[in-house]
């Protein structure tokens, strides 16, 4: 096993943090609206979404330090962002101070999905690179699991739960940024700022036989083409903006933060609420898993498919279901679903594909425009459905969604190219 193996690895634990952050506040979400007596609009905007406005802004600008600083640098950052965000959301009795360092830890989040599967596809060699980037999204995928198993084992401890619920995440949050004190800075961002005797070191353990000259070449940017702006990037500029944007139209952080809540709306108790939770973040990981393992091989384009094709079969079956008021297990089934098709499709495609269709010297910018269009929507989607599921009910937002991906779907089959097995370098030149 190359060590790239091992740093991959390491800077992929980037998205247990993003996971466990992200999703940990479902556990507390009811519980803090009935302590502060707050409304919906107020309770999804300010204390449920702080998190998610922090994610935006880390998206938009965490390009900036991911090209200025390094990929090694601002992951080091990132891991002390979330440290601040545990502990002191866990600490603070005003709703105010509350979103506040939510929306630190949302900083976290939004800069992680620009520097961890840029980092990672930049040591990774051609062929098994869709596997290591796909490392993160499992590791977002296992925080998540571990924020439903930590909030129901933690669910018991009285009216301050939701205090521990929280603060726990500071834990690996520190072993994260000691952790990436141990691993090289990127090739490819070292050749891009001229140090080349360091890049040639990292880069004879990804590939003996690859040429540094090749990577300062290939980073170079030519007049004119300094910018994703530019007319000659208008091709990974969309496929980054429609990817994005059809990864939230499938609601699935709108599902993932509200999860205890659908299952109450479908007729469970609140353990039973809980425990489906825990499913949700169980499927997640296991297809996850499936998607790593097909991603090299069937490529990025057919789990697209596979995955738009278990979204529409899954919401509709979930809207047909609140809309004949059907009880008892028929939800979390079809929520079970429409998990494993996110798993397998788009979770596992889209830090890949935006990590890979830009050129090296944009690659930071290219991925703080993806993820900005995905956690722009990721805020304000999920921030609505407290208002949505009491206004319109859930069957309409199921059905909603249900649609929207018919629409990625043909997105896919039209204009979303296959990337499998290509070199960075070509991509970066080709599309």
């Amino acid at each position: 096993m190359g060590k790239y193996v091992y740093w991959a690895v390491v800077v992929a634990l980037a998205g247990f943090l993003f996971g466990f952050d992200t999703i940990v506040i479902s556990g507390a979400d009811q519980q803090l609206q009935a302590l502060w007596g707050t409304s919906d609009v107020f309770h999804g905007f300010v204390v449920m979404a702080a998190a998610l406005w922090g994610t935006v802004i880390g998206a938009i600008f965490g390009g900036i330090p991911t090209l200025k600083l390094g990929r090694k640098d601002t992951l080091i950052a990132i891991g002390v962002l979330f440290f601040i965000s545990a502990l002191g959301s866990a600490l603070v009795s005003d709703p105010y101070v509350f979103a506040l360092f939510r929306f630190i830890g949302g900083l976290g989040v939004g800069a992680s999905t620009i520097a961890a599967p840029a980092y990672i596809s930049e040591v990774s060699p051609a062929h098994s690179r869709g596997r290591l980037v796909a490392l993160y999204q499992l590791s977002i995928v296992v925080g998540i699991l571990g924020a439903f198993l930590s909030n129901y084992l933690l669910r018991g401890m009285g009216e301050d739960s939701w205090r521990w619920m929280l603060g726990v995440e500071a834990v690996p949050a520190l072993a994260y940024s000691l952790g990436i004190l141990g691993v090289p800075r990127s090739p490819r961002w070292l050749a891009l700022k001229g140090r080349l005797e360091e890049a040639r070191k990292v880069l004879a353990a990804i590939d003996p036989q690859a040429k540094v000259e090749e990577l300062v070449e290939a980073v170079t940017p030519k007049k004119g083409l300094d910018s994703i702006l530019a007319k000659a990037y208008r091709g990974p500029f969309l496929l980054a903006f429609f990817i994005a944007l059809f990864n939230q139209l499938s609601g699935i952080n709108a599902f993932l933060y509200y999860s205890p809540r659908i299952f109450g709306a479908a007729g469970l108790g609140e353990e039973s609420a809980f425990l489906s939770s825990v499913g949700v973040g169980g499927v997640n990981v296991l297809f996850t898993v499936v998607g790593m393992a097909l991603v090299d091989r069937l490529g990025r384009k057919q789990l697209m498919y596979m995955g738009s094709v278990g979204y529409i079969l899954s919401l509709g079956a979930g809207a047909v279901c609140f809309f004949l008021e059907v009880s008892g297990l028929a939800v979390p089934i079809f929520l079970f679903v429409f998990i494993a098709s996110h798993a397998i499709g788009q979770g596992t495609v889209i830090w890949v594909f935006i990590a890979e269709i830009f050129p090296t010297h944009l690659r930071a910018s290219g991925q703080a425009f993806g993820s900005s269009v995905h956690w722009v929507l990721a805020a304000f989607i999920p921030s609505m459905i407290p208002m949505l599921f009491s206004n319109i009910g859930p069957g309409m937002v199921f059905a909603f969604f249900a649609v929207m991906m018919v629409g990625q779907m043909v997105w896919v089959h039209f204009y979303m190219p296959e990337t499998k097995g290509k070199s960075l370098e070509d991509l970066g030149s080709t599309l």
